[in-house]
């Protein structure tokens, strides 16, 4: 039974059993995975997964199943499920079908051309990868995580309002940690690439940047613990951003876990920040055309010139704060119930290039990385302190890395003490994204 004659199937069963407004959604994931050490394939996947999710309103309640098997006894299943699950839904609040948008942008999330790569093909680029780290420098002694990973996802949504939609996604990334011994201490760094173009991939380049980022840890200092300048890099300040991004959900404001709520045209960050949701993006690991309801996706603007502008909704939670929905209702996989959540969501990069920003600093802390950073922040009220890397500036002038420090402050805080931002977004493997940031000040204390 393909998928079609299932939809078929079970949406006459269903009307036949008393529901009304009826929704399915499938999903397929094809994964490919590997992780070399030493130039043996040490881990290896390859993996099809997906399965169907119904969901569709019985006497008055929205209900939810979902299962892997799209064959006949599944659709009993399915319908006695989300039966049972509506009957104990307590919510004033009712979801419901959306019948569809009035457009639906086009967008191109899938290279052909990635798709055809070889398993060969990708497995010989991680290796030749761990290999010209290794030979890149004689203190480069060891490799971790040296891994690649290719992932394709179509999602398909129906409805009985006639609404049929589909999105093909697919998308290739590579990662990897040298660690670095002088003789006297060792430092380790870690770097990832992302792409659609895998001819665009460079192992000799892309084996350099890990190195040479290595390699730069060794030396280190120890620092006065005190408040500093603090240049967040690109991939840190997403980081940081990706572990409150919830708080821009409505979900979170009306649960009383955001401080965002009833923010609505207020300041809350420095005139230079604009934060947007762009599921559109072409690039994006979480690009897409409709979200988990079929709402037609759109670029939104969080935050304009520092003013909160609008939250992430579904259709439930538009309900409730009497507006709109914009589109971003979402599924974590075919197994979840519909949510809130972003797509591509990050800080708009300005014009300040980073040896600017660098030069914009008498004394301060580069950050390169964070850790820690779900058990050392709080949501509810922005305080965060957590452990970080990165370098001393002096003069405008990058000196030397630092012992391993804490970094303690505020993310709304932070939001509103930003002085500077680059030009250089990125998504570190991440559908959340930023540019480099620089902060009046964090404190900073080096253990």
């Amino acid at each position: 039974m393909n998928i079609q004659e299932f939809q078929t199937r079970l949406f006459s069963e269903a009307q036949t059993n008393g529901f009304s407004d009826i929704e399915i959604y499938f999903e397929k994931k094809e994964v490919f995975g590997c992780q070399v050490h030493n130039g043996d394939i040490e881990q290896y996947e390859l993996a099809e997964d997906g399965g169907v999710s119904f969901r569709g309103i019985v006497n008055g309640k929205m209900g939810y199943a979902y299962t892997e098997k799209i064959d006949e006894a599944s659709i009993p299943f399915l319908l006695k499920n989300a039966t049972e699950n509506a009957s104990v839904i307590d919510d004033e609040y009712i979801e419901e079908i959306f019948a569809g948008s009035d457009r639906y942008e086009q967008g191109n999330f899938f290279s052909t051309e990635l798709n055809e790569v070889s398993i060969q093909g990708k497995i010989q680029f991680i290796k030749d990868v761990e290999r010209e780290v290794l030979a890149y420098d004689p203190r480069i002694v060891a490799t971790d995580y040296c891994m690649l990973r290719s992932e394709s996802i179509t999602k398909t949504l129906a409805n009985n309002k006639g609404l049929t939609l589909t999105d093909q996604i697919n998308y290739m990334y590579a990662h990897l940690l040298a660690i670095a011994n002088n003789g006297e201490e060792t430092k380790s760094a870690f770097e990832f690439i992302m792409t659609r173009d895998f001819n665009s991939l460079n192992a000799k380049e892309f084996a350099k940047k890990i190195a040479e980022a290595s390699l730069s840890q060794l030396g280190s200092k120890n620092i006065p613990s005190k408040e500093y300048p603090v240049l967040l890099r690109n991939d840190a300040a997403a980081s940081l951003l990706a572990a409150f991004t919830a708080n821009f959900s409505a979900e979170n404001t009306q649960a009383g876990l955001s401080a965002l709520n009833d923010k609505l045209g207020q300041q809350i960050a420095n005139p230079k920040i604009t934060i947007v949701d762009d599921p559109l993006l072409e690039e994006g690991l979480a690009s897409r055309t409709f979200d988990s309801e079929g709402v037609a996706s759109k670029k939104l603007t969080l935050v304009e010139s520092g003013v909160l502008q609008s939250l992430l909704h579904n259709q439930k939670t538009a309900k409730k704060d009497q507006t709109i929905t914009t589109g971003h209702a979402k599924k974590d996989s075919y197994k979840s119930s519909v949510k809130v959540g972003p797509s591509n969501l990050y800080i708009q990069p300005a014009a300040a290039s980073f040896d600017d920003l660098v030069a914009a600093v008498d004394e301060g802390v580069f950050i390169t990385n964070l850790s820690g950073l779900h058990s050392g922040t709080n949501q509810v009220s922005g305080d965060f302190s957590v452990a970080a890397n990165g370098f001393f500036i002096k003069d405008g002038k990058v000196q030397y890395p630092v012992n391993l420090m804490t970094i303690a402050g505020n993310f709304y805080q932070l939001l509103k003490d930003v002085q500077e931002v680059g030009s250089d977004l990125i998504f570190p493997l991440s559908p959340i994204g930023s540019p480099s940031i620089l902060v009046k000040s964090l404190s900073v204390t080096v253990e």
